[in-house]
């Protein structure tokens, strides 16, 4: 037993599909179901059979057609004969054909769409673009001096063509066109235009591009006019130039290029500079430049002149001969003047060595002084730290000798001396006694330490 087929389509599954009879019966119930509207198109065939007329109406902004039937009675009700590229508006019923799957309109009554219902929606799209900011001159790009390649976009073997390329070569004959001849009017011309546009626009040899079409009717130009190609040109980064119709004539296009011609002979001469004016004006500058020339020539001439004829230059060597004269007065000065710091830096110097060599202990001792010191290498500062028999030893100007006291410094100290040191006079005696001691036989003196210093004491007891 076969089951059932499911009544939604979102029931639908691989196990349980719909036929193609379902599906187009299916369609065909919500299509019938629509009601009857009013569409507006482009009529792009026209075909009569019999007491019906089929055409197709298209969208003038998008490549999208329909199919429609209408009765050949409301053709001939129409104020003006039906033609293609006539832009209509009828009132229409969706119909689809199962048998073929192809969906239909059935049109009741159609008429065309008035010039001023045109104009009236072109002025419309004017606001809403110029509201966007598409026709700003900010956003217009300049057009370059001398195009490496112009792209051209017109008509099939079209007057507007010749215009452009003659006159563009009658200036600058070297110029290279990529051409690209498309319909210019009609259903077609929008997208082959706009494709055209884009394909030159793709290409980096391309530096800018001419639309062009020789004048017409307003309906002819209407194309020019239409929503994608003015957004179309917006959004190249090649600049555009439009060279629609007359000077007259302004479709939109005209606003949203970056420059526009009045008429394609105008274009051909915009694209490209004027040879004979270029050379004219490089003649031109050539000939400033030359006299300019001259001019600074005669002028740095004629200050050569007025150097060579002051009197320096006829002796060149004078001002080299004052400025060694300086030179060698400059260096004389500094000579005498360090040979005198020399030599008062000399005098300061002796000067100090006098002073160090009067103030050393070594002139002391050359004076007469002696410095005596202990065993232990301390100097002797008083009398009472000397014993009677203690080796001490005595430091003159030339060498050092050892003495031994024979009285205590307490018994008679003479009085102490100013200075930190000890000395005494070599004549005077270091040790003397107040009165002449009895004359005792000379004892034998016992061995100092190694490398003591001797010194002998003589009969009245002083150290010799």
């Amino acid at each position: 037993m076969t089951s059932p087929l499911p009544d939604k389509a979102a029931d639908t599954t691989a196990e349980q599909p719909w036929p193609v009879r379902v599906l187009s019966l299916k369609i065909a119930d919500y299509v019938e179901r629509m009601s009857q509207l009013w569409v507006e198109g482009q009529v792009v065939q026209f075909n009569a059979r019999g007491g019906t007329a089929f055409l197709t109406l298209r969208d003038p902004d998008v490549d999208m057609s329909l199919s429609v039937s209408v009765p050949m009675n409301a053709v001939k009700a129409m104020p003006i004969p039906l033609a293609q590229g006539a832009r209509v508006v009828l009132q229409a019923k969706p119909t689809f054909w199962t048998k073929r799957g192809t969906l239909q309109l059935e049109a009741r009554q159609i008429r065309p769409v008035g010039i001023g219902d045109l104009l009236a929606r072109v002025e419309i799209l004017k606001r809403t673009l110029a509201a966007e900011g598409v026709f700003d001159i900010g956003r217009k790009r300049p057009i370059p001096f001398l195009p490496q390649r112009v792209g051209l976009i017109t008509g099939r073997s079209s007057a507007a063509e010749k215009d452009v390329v003659e006159n563009a070569r009658r200036r600058w004959p070297a110029v290279v066109f990529e051409i690209r001849e498309v319909a210019v009017q009609g259903a077609s011309a929008v997208t082959e235009v706009v494709e055209a546009l884009r394909e030159l626009d793709a290409m980096p040899s391309v530096d800018v591009i001419v639309i062009a079409r020789g004048g017409g009717a307003l309906e002819e130009l209407l194309p020019f006019s239409n929503e994608a190609m003015v957004r179309a040109v917006a959004q190249a980064r090649t600049p555009v130039i439009s060279a629609i119709g007359h000077d007259v004539d302004q479709p939109l296009l005209d606003l949203v290029a970056d420059w526009r011609a009045s008429t394609p002979t105008d274009a051909g001469k915009k694209v490209v500079p004027d040879a004979a004016h270029e050379r004219a004006l490089v003649d031109t500058a050539r000939d400033r430049i030359r006299r300019a020339l001259v001019r600074r020539i005669e002028a740095e001439r004629s200050g050569l002149r007025s150097l060579v004829s002051r009197p320096v230059m006829a002796d060149p060597v004078a001002l080299v001969r004052v400025r060694r004269q300086e030179v060698a007065a400059l260096r004389a000065r500094a000579t005498t003047r360090i040979e005198a710091r020399l030599h008062r830096a000399a005098d300061q110097a002796e000067h100090l060595r006098r002073q160090v060599v009067a103030l050393s202990p070594q002139s002391t001792l050359e004076r007469g002084y002696a410095v005596v010191q202990h065993r232990d290498g301390r100097i002797v500062m008083d009398q009472d730290d000397v014993g009677v028999g203690e080796l001490l030893r005595v430091r003159v100007a030339r060498g050092d000798f050892g003495v031994r006291p024979v009285t205590a410094g307490a018994e008679e100290a003479p009085p102490k001396p100013s200075t930190p040191r000890t000395a005494a006079r070599t004549s005077s005696s270091a040790a003397a006694p107040k009165a002449a001691a009895p004359h005792k036989p000379r004892e034998p003196r016992p061995a100092g330490p190694p490398g003591t210093p001797t010194a002998a004491t003589g009969d009245d007891g002083t150290a010799s």
